[in-house]
């Protein structure tokens, strides 16, 4: 647990991320506390009385800091953040290059696994979304001990990208979560090392069919497209375990593509 911050769970997995203050605060869905009086000499599995809720105090886990960031804009789920990761190959010590950041949710999964040795650039030219984000990967670096170096861009990837050009920056890998992926690929794909990939986040056909072409003509090679289905199991009424009823969602397309 760091110094500064607890993250408390309800027995239902709801998570409460809290600073610890020496003065009155209204924590939504707790009411006003005193985190210093109350939390401060707390220890992780400790449990607490808040507001008539059994609080138990939790490692901040990437599940846990998930399940208690700020929400704004739709966030990429885990399973395709693991599966990004994985297809892109990222590690600590990358240098790595995000937008839009939204609400960070995929930031968060990045700084995780990137360590304190790496970089991560994120572009938003949407303020309002940019504000939850970072307030979110500013929880998450007082949380994690080790946390990735993090530059952010107010501003479009296209502008973002000539500047990161100018400076001589490159990146082992790129990620693109936009309406229009199209003019960001023309921009960010010589930002790629050689081996390189880029990743495209694409909610639609119509997204997924022009980010294949469009990294097709700036000149890298589409190694994977497709969609990641999750199929949840519960317990079955009767004994066993079984597929839990319902339909399956649909998140987007991926698109993975590398410069060679």
């Amino acid at each position: 647990m760091a110094d500064d911050w607890v993250l408390l769970q309800e027995e239902s997995g709801k998570t409460y991320c809290i600073e610890i203050v020496d003065e009155n605060r209204k924590v939504k869905g707790l009411g006003i506390i005193n985190s210093h009086q109350v939390l401060s000499q707390l220890n992780h599995g400790d449990i607490v009385e808040i507001c008539s809720k059994n609080l138990v105090v939790v490692s901040p886990r990437l599940p846990e800091v998930i399940a208690s960031m700020k929400r704004r804009a739709q966030t990429i789920s885990d399973k395709d953040a693991g599966v990004l990761i994985s297809k892109l190959g990222i590690g600590a010590g990358d240098q790595i290059l995000e937008a839009g950041l939204g609400s960070a949710g995929l930031s968060l999964h990045l700084c995780r696994v990137l360590g304190q040795s790496g970089e991560l650039h994120t572009a938003e030219s949407r303020s309002e979304h940019s504000a939850v984000g970072l307030e979110n990967l500013e929880r998450a670096r007082n949380l994690w001990t080790d946390f990735p170096n993090h530059v952010h861009h107010d501003s479009s990837v296209e502008d973002a990208a000539k500047n990161l050009a100018n400076d001589g920056l490159s990146f082992e890998a790129i990620i693109l979560d936009l309406p229009d992926h199209t003019p960001a690929i023309n921009s960010c794909a010589p930002l790629l090392k050689i081996g390189g990939r880029i990743a495209c986040y694409c909610p639609v056909t119509s997204q997924l069919e022009n980010s294949w072409f469009a990294c097709e003509e700036a000149g890298l090679e589409v190694v994977w497209a497709g969609e990641i289905i999750e199929r949840q199991w519960g317990k079955a009424s009767k004994g066993g375990v079984r597929p839990v009823n319902g339909p399956f969602g649909h998140t987007a397309f991926l698109l993975i593509a590398q410069r060679k």
